[in-house]
Protein backbone atom coordinates (compact mmCIF):
# COMPACT_ATOMS: atom_id res chain seq x y z
CA UNK A 1 0.00 0.00 0.00
CA UNK A 2 1.55 3.59 -1.24
CA UNK A 3 2.25 5.74 1.81
CA UNK A 4 2.89 9.82 1.65
CA UNK A 5 6.42 11.12 2.41
CA UNK A 6 4.63 13.47 4.25
CA UNK A 7 3.05 11.02 6.59
CA UNK A 8 6.13 8.74 6.59
CA UNK A 9 8.22 12.30 8.13
CA UNK A 10 5.34 12.53 11.18
CA UNK A 11 5.08 8.67 11.61
CA UNK A 12 6.01 8.01 15.12
CA UNK A 13 8.67 5.51 13.58
CA UNK A 14 10.78 8.99 12.27
CA UNK A 15 13.06 10.82 15.06
CA UNK A 16 12.72 13.89 16.02
CA UNK A 17 15.90 14.92 14.15
CA UNK A 18 14.58 13.66 10.42
CA UNK A 19 11.46 15.96 11.25
CA UNK A 20 13.48 19.08 11.94
CA UNK A 21 15.62 18.52 9.31
CA UNK A 22 12.47 18.64 7.05
CA UNK A 23 11.04 21.77 8.31
CA UNK A 24 14.69 23.81 7.39
CA UNK A 25 14.55 22.00 3.83
CA UNK A 26 11.46 23.43 3.81
CA UNK A 27 11.86 26.61 4.71
CA UNK A 28 15.24 27.13 3.12
CA UNK A 29 13.26 26.20 -0.24
CA UNK A 30 10.85 28.20 0.28
CA UNK A 31 13.15 31.43 0.73
CA UNK A 32 15.37 30.12 -2.59
CA UNK A 33 12.29 30.13 -4.62
CA UNK A 34 10.85 33.31 -3.17
CA UNK A 35 13.80 35.27 -4.17
CA UNK A 36 14.48 33.27 -7.53
CA UNK A 37 11.03 32.98 -9.07
CA UNK A 38 9.16 36.29 -8.52
CA UNK A 39 5.75 35.19 -9.87
CA UNK A 40 5.59 33.17 -6.98
CA UNK A 41 6.00 36.16 -4.48
CA UNK A 42 2.07 37.24 -4.69
CA UNK A 43 1.09 33.45 -3.87
CA UNK A 44 4.05 33.42 -1.29
CA UNK A 45 2.23 36.94 -0.23
CA UNK A 46 -1.04 35.40 0.33
CA UNK A 47 -0.22 32.29 2.13
CA UNK A 48 1.68 34.37 4.49
CA UNK A 49 -0.66 36.56 5.00
CA UNK A 50 -3.54 34.21 6.25
CA UNK A 51 -0.84 32.19 8.13
CA UNK A 52 -0.39 35.33 9.90
CA UNK A 53 -4.10 35.43 10.80
CA UNK A 54 -4.18 31.66 12.11
CA UNK A 55 -1.14 32.46 13.98
CA UNK A 56 -2.59 35.36 15.55
CA UNK A 57 -4.33 33.84 18.22
CA UNK A 58 -1.74 31.48 19.33
CA UNK A 59 0.71 34.57 19.82
CA UNK A 60 -1.98 36.35 21.87
CA UNK A 61 -2.45 32.96 23.91
CA UNK A 62 1.23 32.82 24.27
CA UNK A 63 2.22 36.30 25.00
CA UNK A 64 -1.03 36.87 27.75
CA UNK A 65 0.80 35.18 30.80
CA UNK A 66 3.29 38.26 29.96
CA UNK A 67 0.96 40.87 29.44
CA UNK A 68 -0.65 39.73 32.46
CA UNK A 69 1.95 39.61 35.08
CA UNK A 70 3.19 43.03 33.86
CA UNK A 71 -0.38 44.52 34.60
CA UNK A 72 -0.16 43.12 37.70
CA UNK A 73 3.32 44.47 38.38
CA UNK A 74 1.26 47.73 37.43
CA UNK A 75 -1.05 47.27 39.81
CA UNK A 76 0.99 46.58 42.77
CA UNK A 77 3.29 49.63 41.88
CA UNK A 78 0.46 51.90 41.80
CA UNK A 79 -1.25 50.80 44.97
CA UNK A 80 2.23 50.84 46.59
CA UNK A 81 2.98 54.73 45.16
CA UNK A 82 -1.02 55.31 46.31
CA UNK A 83 -0.17 54.07 49.72
CA UNK A 84 2.95 56.19 50.13
CA UNK A 85 1.36 59.62 49.03
CA UNK A 86 -1.39 59.00 51.43
CA UNK A 87 0.55 58.54 53.96
CA UNK A 88 2.98 61.42 53.32
CA UNK A 89 -0.90 63.72 52.58
CA UNK A 90 -1.54 62.21 56.30
CA UNK A 91 1.43 63.45 57.72
CA UNK A 92 1.62 66.81 56.20
CA UNK A 93 -2.51 66.98 57.14
CA UNK A 94 -1.67 66.59 60.95
CA UNK A 95 1.11 69.31 60.68
CA UNK A 96 -1.11 71.66 59.38
CA UNK A 97 -3.80 70.83 61.95
CA UNK A 98 -0.92 71.19 64.33
CA UNK A 99 0.02 74.93 63.23
CA UNK A 100 -3.56 75.89 62.55
CA UNK A 101 -4.02 74.86 66.56
CA UNK A 102 -0.86 76.72 67.35
CA UNK A 103 -2.15 79.90 65.31
CA UNK A 104 -6.00 79.52 67.16
CA UNK A 105 -4.25 79.84 70.75
CA UNK A 106 -2.03 82.49 69.27
CA UNK A 107 -4.55 84.40 68.05
CA UNK A 108 -6.95 83.61 71.21
CA UNK A 109 -4.17 84.84 73.37
CA UNK A 110 -3.32 88.11 71.64
CA UNK A 111 -7.13 88.90 71.66
CA UNK A 112 -7.03 88.69 75.56
CA UNK A 113 -3.37 90.77 75.78
CA UNK A 114 -5.57 93.57 73.60
CA UNK A 115 -8.20 93.03 76.13
CA UNK A 116 -5.72 93.55 79.05
CA UNK A 117 -4.59 96.46 77.17
CA UNK A 118 -7.62 98.43 76.18
CA UNK A 119 -8.77 98.23 80.11
CA UNK A 120 -5.37 99.56 81.10
CA UNK A 121 -5.83 102.55 79.29
CA UNK A 122 -8.99 103.09 81.22
CA UNK A 123 -7.21 103.34 84.44
CA UNK A 124 -4.71 105.86 85.51
CA UNK A 125 -2.63 103.86 87.59
CA UNK A 126 0.55 101.63 85.73
CA UNK A 127 -0.22 98.00 85.53
CA UNK A 128 1.91 95.37 85.06
CA UNK A 129 0.87 92.04 82.69
CA UNK A 130 1.34 88.49 84.72
CA UNK A 131 0.32 85.01 83.64
CA UNK A 132 -1.26 82.70 85.97
CA UNK A 133 1.35 79.46 86.58
CA UNK A 134 -0.20 77.79 89.28
CA UNK A 135 -3.56 76.89 90.84
CA UNK A 136 -4.03 75.54 94.78
CA UNK A 137 -5.07 72.18 94.82
CA UNK A 138 -7.57 72.80 97.55
CA UNK A 139 -10.91 73.26 96.48
CA UNK A 140 -12.02 75.43 99.74
CA UNK A 141 -9.04 77.86 99.06
CA UNK A 142 -9.32 80.45 95.95
CA UNK A 143 -6.03 80.81 95.19
CA UNK A 144 -3.54 81.00 91.86
CA UNK A 145 -0.05 81.86 91.42
CA UNK A 146 1.22 84.62 88.98
CA UNK A 147 4.88 84.80 87.38
CA UNK A 148 5.87 88.15 88.97
CA UNK A 149 7.25 88.31 92.20
CA UNK A 150 9.19 91.12 94.53
CA UNK A 151 11.89 92.08 91.65
CA UNK A 152 9.15 93.16 89.25
CA UNK A 153 7.96 95.50 91.92
CA UNK A 154 4.62 93.27 93.18
CA UNK A 155 4.16 93.81 96.93
CA UNK A 156 1.44 92.58 99.37
CA UNK A 157 -2.00 93.65 98.99
CA UNK A 158 -1.43 94.52 95.13
CA UNK A 159 -5.07 94.48 93.42
CA UNK A 160 -4.97 91.64 90.43
CA UNK A 161 -7.66 91.95 87.34
CA UNK A 162 -7.86 90.36 84.34
CA UNK A 163 -10.13 92.53 80.93
CA UNK A 164 -13.19 92.10 82.86
CA UNK A 165 -12.95 93.03 86.46
CA UNK A 166 -11.05 92.52 89.35
CA UNK A 167 -9.88 89.07 90.36
CA UNK A 168 -8.49 89.27 93.84
CA UNK A 169 -5.11 90.64 95.74
CA UNK A 170 -1.51 89.46 96.29
CA UNK A 171 -1.48 88.08 99.87
CA UNK A 172 2.16 86.58 99.25
CA UNK A 173 5.28 87.30 97.33
CA UNK A 174 8.98 85.57 96.63
CA UNK A 175 11.31 87.05 93.91
CA UNK A 176 9.79 85.73 91.21
CA UNK A 177 5.95 84.75 91.38
CA UNK A 178 3.40 85.79 93.66
CA UNK A 179 0.34 84.31 95.23
CA UNK A 180 -2.86 85.51 94.88
CA UNK A 181 -6.28 85.51 96.65
CA UNK A 182 -9.21 85.29 94.41
CA UNK A 183 -12.59 87.86 95.59
CA UNK A 184 -14.55 84.87 95.29
CA UNK A 185 -12.50 82.48 98.30
CA UNK A 186 -14.72 82.45 101.96
CA UNK A 187 -11.73 84.33 103.48
CA UNK A 188 -11.93 87.49 101.12
CA UNK A 189 -14.06 91.03 101.10
CA UNK A 190 -14.14 93.66 99.29
CA UNK A 191 -16.22 96.90 99.98
CA UNK A 192 -18.59 97.42 96.54
CA UNK A 193 -20.94 100.20 95.67
CA UNK A 194 -23.75 100.45 93.48
CA UNK A 195 -22.50 102.23 89.93
CA UNK A 196 -26.35 103.34 89.24
CA UNK A 197 -26.72 104.91 92.76
CA UNK A 198 -23.74 104.73 94.72
CA UNK A 199 -25.30 102.21 97.24
CA UNK A 200 -22.16 100.81 99.56
CA UNK A 201 -22.14 97.63 100.86
CA UNK A 202 -19.83 94.56 101.60
CA UNK A 203 -19.21 91.96 98.51
CA UNK A 204 -17.46 88.29 99.92
CA UNK A 205 -16.73 85.13 98.61
CA UNK A 206 -19.00 82.23 99.16
CA UNK A 207 -16.13 78.93 97.81
CA UNK A 208 -17.76 79.19 94.47
CA UNK A 209 -16.08 80.41 91.58
CA UNK A 210 -19.65 82.22 90.07
CA UNK A 211 -21.26 83.69 93.17
CA UNK A 212 -20.41 86.33 95.89
CA UNK A 213 -22.59 87.40 98.40
CA UNK A 214 -23.59 90.99 99.63
CA UNK A 215 -23.36 90.70 103.72
CA UNK A 216 -25.63 93.10 105.82
CA UNK A 217 -27.79 94.69 102.89
CA UNK A 218 -30.89 95.86 104.72
CA UNK A 219 -34.24 94.76 103.47
CA UNK A 220 -35.26 98.45 102.25
CA UNK A 221 -31.54 98.95 100.03
CA UNK A 222 -32.33 99.99 96.68
CA UNK A 223 -30.76 97.47 94.60
CA UNK A 224 -31.90 95.14 91.78
CA UNK A 225 -31.06 92.43 90.11
CA UNK A 226 -28.86 93.48 86.73
CA UNK A 227 -27.18 96.75 89.14
CA UNK A 228 -23.57 96.67 88.38
CA UNK A 229 -21.46 96.72 91.24
CA UNK A 230 -17.84 98.68 91.33
CA UNK A 231 -15.01 98.84 93.96
CA UNK A 232 -15.98 101.85 96.14
CA UNK A 233 -12.19 101.96 97.51
CA UNK A 234 -13.00 102.10 100.62
CA UNK A 235 -10.47 100.18 103.23
CA UNK A 236 -7.95 101.67 100.83
CA UNK A 237 -6.92 98.91 99.45
CA UNK A 238 -8.63 98.62 96.06
CA UNK A 239 -8.70 101.84 94.19
CA UNK A 240 -12.13 103.16 93.07
CA UNK A 241 -14.12 102.19 89.94
CA UNK A 242 -12.93 98.12 89.44
CA UNK A 243 -16.12 95.80 87.79
CA UNK A 244 -16.60 93.50 90.62
CA UNK A 245 -19.73 91.85 89.60
CA UNK A 246 -23.37 92.13 88.31
CA UNK A 247 -26.29 91.64 90.94
CA UNK A 248 -28.07 88.09 89.55
CA UNK A 249 -30.87 87.27 92.32
CA UNK A 250 -32.10 89.45 95.29
CA UNK A 251 -34.25 87.70 98.09
CA UNK A 252 -36.06 89.38 100.37
CA UNK A 253 -37.48 87.74 103.47
CA UNK A 254 -40.24 89.78 105.73
CA UNK A 255 -39.14 88.23 108.24
CA UNK A 256 -35.45 88.79 108.10
CA UNK A 257 -33.84 92.43 108.18
CA UNK A 258 -31.21 91.61 105.71
CA UNK A 259 -31.87 91.05 102.04
CA UNK A 260 -29.81 87.77 100.25
CA UNK A 261 -28.34 89.38 98.03
CA UNK A 262 -26.37 86.76 94.69
CA UNK A 263 -23.32 88.75 92.79
CA UNK A 264 -21.87 87.06 89.12
CA UNK A 265 -17.88 88.31 89.42
CA UNK A 266 -17.38 89.82 86.18
CA UNK A 267 -13.32 88.60 85.99
CA UNK A 268 -13.27 85.44 84.35
CA UNK A 269 -11.82 83.82 87.59
CA UNK A 270 -11.62 80.00 86.01
CA UNK A 271 -10.84 80.93 82.10
CA UNK A 272 -8.69 84.02 82.31
CA UNK A 273 -4.98 83.70 82.03
CA UNK A 274 -2.74 86.83 81.55
CA UNK A 275 -3.73 89.42 84.20
CA UNK A 276 -3.07 92.57 85.25
CA UNK A 277 -1.19 94.14 88.57
CA UNK A 278 -2.33 97.50 89.42
CA UNK A 279 -0.01 100.11 91.12
CA UNK A 280 -1.21 103.26 92.41
CA UNK A 281 -0.71 106.23 94.48
CA UNK A 282 2.68 105.93 96.67
CA UNK A 283 3.56 102.38 95.66
CA UNK A 284 3.38 103.71 91.75
CA UNK A 285 6.09 106.62 92.20
CA UNK A 286 7.66 103.97 94.70
CA UNK A 287 8.28 101.02 92.00
CA UNK A 288 9.79 103.26 89.37
CA UNK A 289 11.39 99.72 88.22
CA UNK A 290 8.16 98.22 87.26
CA UNK A 291 7.62 97.45 83.23
CA UNK A 292 4.77 99.01 81.85
CA UNK A 293 2.25 97.68 79.14
CA UNK A 294 4.31 98.06 75.96
CA UNK A 295 1.49 97.27 73.29
CA UNK A 296 3.71 96.53 70.57
CA UNK A 297 4.74 93.25 72.47
CA UNK A 298 0.90 92.34 71.43
CA UNK A 299 0.45 94.23 68.05
CA UNK A 300 0.55 91.14 66.05
CA UNK A 301 0.45 87.23 66.51
CA UNK A 302 3.58 85.44 65.78
CA UNK A 303 3.89 83.60 62.59
CA UNK A 304 3.94 80.05 62.94
CA UNK A 305 6.20 78.14 61.45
Amino acid sequence: MWESPIKRIFSKQQSLTAQLLFFIVLSLGLMLSEQRFDGLDNGLNKVRAWLTVVATPVQWVADLPAQMWGMADDALKTRKELILENAKLEAKNLLLERRLQKLAALTAQNIRLRELLNSSKLLDERVLIAELVGVDPDPYAHQVIVNKGSTDGVFVGQPLLDASGLMGQVISVSPFSSRILLITDANHSVPVQVNRNGARAIAAGTGKLDELLLRHVPDTADIREGDILVSSGLGQRFPVGYPVGKVIQVIHDPGKPFAIIKVRPSAKLDRSRHVLLVFSGKEANDNNDVIAVDETQVSEAPNVN
